[in-house]
């Protein structure tokens, strides 16, 4: 169904608005390899890079690298940009 005038509903345009709005995730849970499932996650200040600030993710229970994370609008971030 069509409406007419500018009440026309178009859902591409709703789905580019969703998609700005979540442009940074933090983890809470990730897949541990040791563990065999999902698990909460540490995140930890790993590198401060000129490309961002590089974050590590670690099983909760056993401490194993479970995944990483640039952040590009990190507080230390700006200490290195010019």
């Amino acid at each position: 169904m069509d409406i007419p005038g500018p009440f026309r509903y178009s859902p591409l345009k709703e789905k580019r608005q969703d998609q700005s709005s979540y442009q940074e995730f933090e983890a809470t849970e990730l897949y541990c390899s040791t563990c065999g499932k999902a698990v909460p996650v540490i995140k930890s200040l790993l590198l401060v890079l000129p490309e961002g600030d590089k974050y590590e993710y670690r099983c909760r229970f056993c401490g194993t690298a479970v995944g990483n994370k640039i952040d590009r609008h990190g507080q230390y971030y700006s200490i290195l940009k010019m």
